[in-house]
């Protein structure tokens, strides 16, 4: 029953414009989902939730010396160390850390 329930939310977030398909799980074959900025007028607590998990893994991956953040900046500056690209280096993270990564290199890239 939960499987329906969650299934017929993520359809409601996506025709609400809150979530978006964002590619594909190479493990399962499963949709990956991102939220879009509606998400934090229509569910503020799912965005604030989100917000500080995002932030959780950046700060994780700065003080593993993946990342450098200007943290003495109004808007904060985030930059990819040397280290996040050294596959050896890469290769010591977790599942969930190399995908945080991976999503920060390529937004960074995409700002570019």
């Amino acid at each position: 029953m939960k499987e329906k329930s969650d299934s017929e939310l993520i359809n409601k977030l996506i025709l609400d414009g809150a979530i978006e398909v964002s590619g594909i799980e190479s493990d399962t074959g499963n949709f990956l989902y991102s939220f879009t900025p509606k998400i934090k007028e229509l569910m503020p607590d799912v965005y604030q939730d989100h917000i500080k998990s995002v932030n959780d893994e950046v700060m994780n991956l700065w003080e593993k010396g993946f990342l450098d953040i200007d943290l003495f900046s109004e808007d904060p500056i985030i930059t990819i160390t040397k280290k996040a690209t050294s596959r050896e280096a890469i290769g010591t993270l977790s599942k969930k850390e190399k995908w945080s990564l991976s999503e920060i290199v390529r937004l960074l890239h995409k700002k570019a």
